[in-house]
């Protein structure tokens, strides 16, 4: 499709010669003979470019440009004295042209929001170089607004009506006004990234980079450089400086997941940048300082883990500034459906399916199962239900979820050594579950031996579903 351009002069010799040009370059153009003019045709459709005279009758170019920025403005939801604030104050590039005696007018224009500026009499190559350059910016924002749109749209809405949710959204718009150290508790799959996301979106950081950085997920080596970046010659194959998660995240915030399994040697390092607000590269001396929010997370009991040796008293108390500990699903049922239903109209819209929804059996069957794997595992049973469902109702079936109350009502009418065995068997399960199928950590979860776990699951024939891999 071609690109669009509305030329905006009050000389119609210009004008024919622009429109000339242009079209030898691949360019569709419309224009205008004055900015009152442009005004009105934006108001219908919004061409990809705007090339603007400076010198014109009734409305100026600079009077046109603060015209456009306070229309932006309202259209976004701002006040008319936000206008002409720089380039994010325009919908589109506009590229102004000028006299050579005039420059001066060209500089004020870019500060009022214009891209750049062309000076008369105007030569093919330099326009065809700006304007590729200006489209090429436009593009550029335009994907960044549509990923931008794309991850707040997952990230976008707490869904849950219990008092627990509530009680846990106030406090984080309380601690969202503050710089302080916030603390997520919880087990996995509860929320914890979500939260860290509102509260960034609720502060005033909110227009600077979110960082997140699993502290679990790499080698401690890995790891380091991923905080702290490194410096060119630090080690083999460090050809350039390259900046670290926290410099990038330079008056933002940055979220550290799974802080509870960051390696010690370095939790003293970050116990700087919280302190200090300062840290060296990966083999450099000089210190980088850096103006940042903190946001951390974990499943695991950092009290016990200091009592253990294996977490820094001094940087858990850091860190444990506001705490927030957010529920299991089980323990808020209340909220099951209502995010069942969420999760539903995301799934059919981003797979592009039709509408759907729940059996009254399927709705049962998800009020009644435990959630060992909390909202994490309920979003994956409906993206599963949605991909593999080909009717307008999703059945229980397609959920793929066992241990519901029906199963284990059965049980009752069953033999006691048969029942008990089928029992011990759900609840391995469900543990093996939880535990993102690490036999470690379900064995830390039933109190068992890891080897008396493992001699369990061999004989009751335990196999990980697909949910798990």
């Amino acid at each position: 499709m071609k690109k669009k351009i509305l030329i905006v002069d009050d000389q119609p010799d210009i004008v024919l010669m622009l429109t000339d040009r242009l079209t030898s370059l691949g360019y569709e153009t419309v224009s205008a003979e004055n900015g009152k003019d442009a005004l009105e045709q934006l108001e219908q459709q919004l061409p990809h470019l705007i090339l603007l005279d400076l010198e014109m009758p009734e409305m100026t170019g600079m009077e046109f440009l603060q015209a456009l920025g306070k229309l932006n403005a309202k259209k976004n939801g701002g006040s008319e004295s936000e206008g002409s604030n720089g380039a994010d104050s325009l919908p589109l590039p506009v590229v102004v042209m000028t006299a050579h005696g005039t420059i001066s007018k060209a500089v004020d224009a870019m500060r009022a929001g214009a891209y750049d500026f062309l000076t008369k009499p105007i030569e093919l190559e330099h326009l065809s170089l700006v304007l590729k350059k200006a489209l090429a910016r436009e593009a550029l924002g335009r994907q960044v607004a549509s990923l931008r749109t794309e991850v707040e749209s997952r990230y976008s809405q707490i869904v849950g009506e219990s008092p627990q949710v509530s009680t846990m959204v106030q406090l984080a718009k309380r601690a969202a006004d503050s710089d302080a150290t916030v603390l997520l508790l919880g087990e996995s799959g509860t929320g914890k990234e979500l939260f860290a996301r509102s509260i960034h979106r609720w502060s005033n950081r909110r227009d600077m980079p979110f960082s997140v950085i699993n502290c679990v997920a790499l080698t401690e080596t890995l790891l380091e450089n991923e905080l702290f970046g490194h410096e060119k010659g630090a080690f083999t194959g460090a050809d350039t400086l390259q900046k670290g998660k926290i410099e990038a995240a330079d008056g933002g915030t940055v979220f550290l997941d799974e802080i509870g399994d960051m390696p010690v040697g370095l939790q003293a390092k970050l116990l700087r940048v919280l302190q200090d607000h300062e840290f060296p590269r990966v083999g450099g001396t000089r210190l980088v300082r850096v103006n940042i929010r903190v946001v951390a997370a974990t499943n695991k009991d950092l009290k016990q883990a200091v009592k253990a040796g294996v977490f820094r008293e001094d940087l858990y108390f850091r860190l444990n500034v506001v705490n927030l500990s957010l529920p299991p699903l089980r323990d808020r049922p209340e909220d099951i459906i209502p995010l069942a239903k969420y999760f539903l109209d995301r799934h059919v819209r981003e797979m592009k399916r039709h509408k759907r929804k729940f059996s009254q059996k399927a709705i049962e069957t998800m009020r009644c199962y435990l959630w060992p794997g909390n909202i994490r595992e309920l979003d994956n049973a409906i993206a599963r239900a949605v991909v593999l469902g080909v009717e307008e109702e999703i059945s229980a079936d397609l959920l793929g979820l066992g241990g519901s109350k029906d199963e284990i009502e059965e049980l009752d009418n069953l033999p006691y050594h048969e029942a008990l065995d089928r029992f011990s068997t759900h609840i391995l399960e469900q543990a093996m579950r939880r535990s993102n199928w690490s036999q470690t950590k379900a064995a830390e979860l039933l109190d068992l031996q890891r080897s008396y776990l493992s001699r369990l699951i061999k004989q009751k024939n335990i196999q990980q579903t697909d949910e798990g891999k």
